[in-house]
């Protein structure tokens, strides 16, 4: 099920969107994303730096989401955040709103990049 997004002026670290995926050659493909920047990202709001979400568990490093890690609705099925899989998205590109993640796991997620640069 779909869900409409929330009002691109009203975008928020910790909000889960569907997106096309750029890793993914099929124009037609969207994946979750989380928004990890806070407002002081110099484009706020015109476009926002997010961490793909997944359901498959074959990466170690993957930051799981529980129950308690939502603060607006959850995600339809177990997912993780993939720390690695990064992209700076338009909110033109965004279809739908799924959740919002709370602080601390997009904040270890954060970390976990900053250890891969």
């Amino acid at each position: 099920m779909t869900r409409p997004v929330p009002p691109f002026d009203d975008l928020k670290r910790g909000h889960v969107l569907l997106a096309p995926d750029p890793f993914n050659p099929h124009d037609d493909v969207t994946r979750p994303w989380v928004i990890v920047n806070n407002e002081s990202h110099p484009f706020d709001k015109q476009q926002y730096v997010v961490m793909g979400l997944t359901t498959r568990t074959w990466y170690d490093e993957r930051i799981p989401l529980d129950e308690d890690d939502y603060r607006h609705r959850t995600a339809p099925r177990n997912s993780s955040i993939v720390p690695h899989a990064v992209a700076s998205l338009k909110p033109t590109l965004m279809t739908d709103y799924v959740c919002r993640v709370c602080k601390d796991p997009l904040d270890r997620a954060v970390v976990k990049l900053t250890e891969y640069l």
